[in-house]
């Protein structure tokens, strides 16, 4: 009986812990573990963690995961800025140079021409006249002089043109180095932040393996979280129905890329656990790698799931869907249409994966069905 009300206890003590959790800051969630780990080994020796616990730990790996994913897209979003801001300061080095190359060039001409002015200036004009030469030597000499003195203008012109867009290229590319040295630094401090999310979410992990102790509590765990996926499949196929104008998959068209780069680690129909099959393929890939969409669609769901981290659902019509799961962050949102190649999110290890991967699966009605079949 007094066992009884110490466990009651630690529920209830739990309990309020979580209650008092909002918002999704690190030291909050720092420490909400540790008073929770607290909680736990107090009674390590005679109790066993309740399946409370191991909810309020899934509810706190989940926040620790949002959290990721949102340190990542921002880190994401600022490299595709650095690449973008990398390629117009290699632009505008390269015009600096043809604009260098092309004033040292007229500098040249327009120098002949003056040196040119200089020697034919000596013919005494007026004295030509007075001295009776021939008037269409004269008059072929004037024109040659204002040909000359034109050309010269024009030389002056573009040279100054030139000097301007030079000018303007170096106040450019001033501003692009401020702007990658600012770019840089906001990086290094997004890759912090990254890193303090993904030191919490280890230890969440942690404590969690800790807390589902027996193959019977696993196995348990594993029979929600299918029950999670299949509730969002049913209600992805629910939702699906109105999106009759998505043509499907055309698997005479040839087979389709898989949706990231890497090697397949766990296949489809092997044992999980139990009677519990793999409904997918599970890819091993480096954390940060590109998952791209096998096919045009329209995303049906793009949320944190137990087990299964973030996860995304894509309608493609016809009765057929794709779901990418572990990732890291996701970059499209339910209700956003995507297109066949089209990145929309990156690798990870969320939903407690211990390894960085791409859970796949791909479900024609409902049904899951090889992603070999469909993707080479």
């Amino acid at each position: 009986m007094r066992q009884g009300w110490h466990l009651l206890g630690i529920v209830l003590l739990c309990a309020g812990l979580m209650g008092q959790a909002h918002g999704s800051d690190l030291s909050q969630r720092q420490a909400e573990l540790k008073k929770l780990q607290q909680a736990i080994n107090a009674k390590a020796q005679s109790l066993k963690s309740s399946q409370r616990q191991i909810d309020q730990l899934q509810a706190l790996l989940a926040k620790d995961e949002k959290a990721i994913a949102k340190a990542a897209a921002s880190l994401n979003q600022t490299e595709n800025k650095l690449k973008a801001v990398n390629a117009e300061v290699a632009q505008t080095q390269t015009r600096i140079t043809q604009l260098s190359e092309l004033k040292k060039s007229q500098q040249q001409i327009l120098a002949k021409q003056v040196a040119s002015a200089y020697f034919s200036g000596t013919h005494d004009y007026t004295k030509m006249l007075l001295n009776q030469e021939d008037p269409s030597r004269v008059e072929r000499m004037l024109v040659y002089y204002q040909y000359l003195n034109k050309a010269r203008a024009r030389s002056l012109e573009q040279l100054k043109k030139t000097s301007q867009q030079l000018d303007e290229s170096q106040r450019q590319a001033r501003e692009q180095q401020a702007s990658l040295k600012q770019l840089k630094s906001k990086q290094l401090k997004q890759r912090d932040e990254l890193q303090a999310e993904q030191s919490q979410r280890k230890a969440t992990v942690a404590q969690l393996n800790k807390s589902i102790s027996s193959e019977g509590q696993r196995l348990e765990q594993m029979q929600i979280e299918e029950g999670s996926l299949k509730q969002v499949i049913e209600q992805a196929i629910a939702a699906s129905r109105n999106n009759t104008s998505l043509p499907g998959i055309n698997v005479k068209r040839g087979k389709l890329a898989w949706p990231t780069r890497g090697r397949i680690v766990t296949n489809f129909g092997t044992k999980r656990s139990g009677q519990i099959r793999w409904n997918g393929v599970t890819i091993s890939a480096p954390e940060g790698r590109s998952i791209r969409a096998v096919e045009n669609g329209k995303v049906l769901y793009a949320d944190w799931m137990k087990g299964y981290g973030m996860v995304m659902v894509i309608d493609h019509g016809k009765g057929y869907m794709s779901l990418y799961g572990h990732a890291q962050t996701l970059f499209k949102r339910a209700g956003d249409s995507v297109k066949k190649g089209d990145s929309i999110a990156l690798v990870g290890r969320s939903g407690g994966s211990k390894q960085p991967g791409l859970y796949f699966e791909m479900r024609r009605k409902g049904s899951p069905v090889n992603p070999k079949n469909y993707c080479k």
